[in-house]
Order: C-alpha cells, then sequence, then structure tokens
C-alpha cells in the first residue's frame, strides 16, 4: 500500500499557512489537473484526487486539528475523517460551489442534488480524575436539527412531493461556457436543491429540519486525558438529500485534583514529613487512586526525594503500560513550637557545632571564602 504524502506538501503550504492560502494553493492544483484540462490522463485524476483530499481535511479545523496531532491516521474513516474521494464527480460535488463553481461538470448527470452528510456538532465534558482512571458513562444534551418526522425530511405537506425546479430543470446548477472552463453557479431558485417546495410541511416549514434537544449517553474510557476528544458517529446535524448525519465531537475536560497532579500516565503526589520522620525514617498510609498504600520511609529521607510506586498511576487509553506513581516528600518546618521541643532543637543545634557533617562544611568553608574575598578588596 503506498505511503500517503503530508498534505502540507501536497498543496506546497507551510503548516501555519492561513485558510486563504490553502484555498488558494487547491484552487491552482485544482486548475492544473482538472479532468477536462488532461482528458484521459491517469496520472493528472489522481493528483486532483490527492489535492482534494488534501484540502479536504485541511480547510476544514477540526479535522486539520486531528491531522496536526496523528498525522493521516487522525482523519481515516475510522476516526470520522476523509478517507479519500472515490471520484472526480464527489469532487465537484463537494466543491463545486466553494471556489465560485468554476469547476465543471459537478453534476453530469442531473437529477438534482447527491446526499450530503450532516454538519458535525461539538461540546465538551468536564469529569473529574478518578473517573478518568476508571472510565465513566455520562449523559449529554445536544441541541441539534434532525430530520422532520412529519415529512420525513422533505419539507412538503404530508401527501405532497417537491416538485423539480423550472429555472434550473432539477440541475441545481446554472452552467454558462467561459473559455477553457464550464462555469456554474448554485441555481437561485432552488438553491442547488434541484426541487421546490409547493406546499410546505407545517411542522419544519420546508426546511426539512426541526430542532430538538436530544438525550444521549457518551461512554468515556479509562485513562482519557485532558484535552482529549471522542467522536459520537450519527449524532450530529441531519444529513442533506438522504445523507447521514453528521457526528458529535466531545472535548474532554478532567478536574484538577487536590492530591494528584497528572504527567502523562504518570501521577505525582507531595507528602509533608516531619524532620524527625525524614531523619529517623516513619512507616505511614499515603493516597493511591485505590484508597491508600503503606509504605516505609527509610532514615535519612531528603527534602524533595522521589518515591516511585510502578503501576499506581493511569491506564493508558491508547492500550500502553500502565503509569506510575511519584511520591515526594516535602520536609515542614514547623512556624511555632513549644518549649519541650524547643529545648530539645536547642539541644540538637549544640550538638550540630560540635559535629559539623561534610555538605554543612562545605557551605561554610565556601562562605568564609566569599566573605575573605570582600575583606581583601577593601
Amino acid at each position: 500500500m503506498a505511503t500517503k504524502r503530508d498534505f502540507y506538501e501536497v498543496l506546497g503550504v507551510s503548516k501555519s499557512a492561513s485558510d486563504d492560502e490553502i484555498k488558494r494553493a487547491y484552487r491552482k492544483l485544482a486548475g492544473k489537473y482538472h479532468p477536462d484540462r488532461n482528458p484521459g490522463d491517469a496520472t493528472a485524476i489522481t493528483a486532483f484526487k490527492e489535492a482534494a483530499e488534501a484540502f479536504d481535511v485541511l480547510s476544514n479545523q477540526e479535522k486539520r486539528a486531528r491531522y496536526d496531532r496523528f498525522g493521516h491516521a487522525g482523519v481515516e474513516n475510522g476516526m470520522g475523517g476523509a478517507g479519500g474521494f472515490q471520484d472526480v464527480g464527489d469532487i465537484f460535488e463537494a466543491f463545486g460551489d466553494m471556489f465560485g463553481d468554476i469547476f465543471g461538470g459537478a453534476r453530469r448527470g442531473g437529477g438534482g442534488p447527491r446526499a450530503r452528510k450532516g454538519e458535525s456538532l461539538q461540546t465538551s465534558l468536564t469529569i473529574e480524575l478518578l473517573d478518568a482512571a476508571v472510565g465513566c458513562t455520562r449523559e449529554l444534551h445536544i441541541d441539534k436539527h434532525v430530520s422532520c418526522v412529519t415529512c420525513n425530511g422533505t419539507g412538503a405537506k404530508p401527501g405532497t412531493q417537491p416538485v423539480k425546479c423550472d429555472y434550473c430543470d432539477g440541475r441545481g446548477q446554472v452552467i454558462q461556457s467561459q473559455g477553457f472552463f464550464r462555469v456554474q453557479t448554485t441555481c437561485p431558485s432552488c438553491r442547488g436543491r434541484g426541487t421546490t417546495i409547493r406546499d410546505k410541511c407545517a411542522d419544519c416549514r420546508g426546511h426539512r429540519v426541526v430542532s430538538r434537544t436530544s438525550q444521549l449517553e457518551v461512554k468515556v474510557p479509562a485513562g482519557i486525558d485532558n484535552g482529549m476528544q471522542l467522536c459520537v458517529r450519527g449524532e450530529g446535524e441531519a444529513g442533506e438529500s438522504g445523507g447521514p448525519p453528521g457526528d458529535l465531537y466531545v472535548d474532554i475536560r478532567v478536574k484538577s485534583h487536590p492530591l494528584f497532579k497528572r504527567d502523562g500516565v504518570n501521577l505525582m503526589c507531595d507528602v509533608p514529613i516531619t524532620f524527625a520522620q525524614a531523619a529517623l525514617g516513619t512507616e505511614m498510609d499515603i493516597p493511591i487512586l485505590t484508597g491508600k498504600h503503606h509504605i516505609t520511609v527509610p532514615p535519612g529521607t531528603q527534602p524533595g526525594e522521589v518515591f516511585r510506586l510502578k503501576s499506581q498511576g493511569m491506564p493508558d487509553p491508547h492500550g500502553g503500560s500502565r503509569g506510575d506513581l511519584l511520591v515526594q516528600f516535602h520536609v515542614e518546618v514547623p512556624k511555632k513550637l513549644n518549649k519541650k521541643q524547643e529545648e530539645l532543637l536547642r539541644q540538637l543545634a549544640e550538638v550540630d557545632d560540635k559535629q559539623v557533617s561534610p555538605q554543612r562544611k562545605t557551605f561554610f568553608d565556601s562562605l568564609k571564602t566569599f566573605f575573605s574575598k570582600d575583606e581583601d578588596a577593601e
């Protein structure tokens, strides 16, 4: 299977290109490789389809964001992407109106508009970190347009049907010849549908769709992270001319947790201990996702030292290994001392003055050297 070229490379634009730059680049390539200009040239047809697929992704903010993050895998049919065009008729249908209808033959067979998939919708969902760790199911209420059940999406009064548009003879396009190209514009009477409605449906008033609030359950997989996106198939806007509904994209937001901080699949937890516990060692319970975990803090634990608990972090939503829990100890210095504590600490300080540790001696030796340089300079 041939490897697809980078879409930015196909259009000859940078990854920071604006929408206008992408549109101009595609328009130029579409004119160069247009089938009417290259009759019987299979290579030109392939290039024409390749440019159209690149434009289909990069001109759509949602698809472009997924492509920038995941590459071609993010925009394949399995993730709600383009998946390529089967024939040039699909390209004419998709982009014929977008550039002032410079393309000829968008509806060479006539017969009115082709089925179109509905527009995608986007919403957000906020969950707790513990819910993200085990996965959960949440209920969403989405306002969207659905096909009118009274008229079955025709827009016409029950018992009647839309009739062929007299202005464009049902083609949906008005075609004129201008030099090399055939220029076609959307029919101003039927707005490209090829049909008009004489007796409108009382419920949708001829719009074919009605507004509804849809209630649905969304399954959130374990390990999902803040900023990830779920795709719910078929829960977007209603399609046109019998086309399937669009999709719903759910942006996930994971709340911050009072005890755990997340770093990918790993979790971090700051645990305070006293000077005595750090110096002498201790045993204590620390929090983990499933409750608590008993650990032994060894004597001589240093401030900021990190202990790793294997497989106590977050699951990998992509099927990889579970993360770890990184426990960092912070030595707390009391702000107020009772009389007994102060007495004991003063005794310890006297011992420290007589038995200076190598690390402390190095610091004070450096300090004396620093001050002596200032005195010599005077």
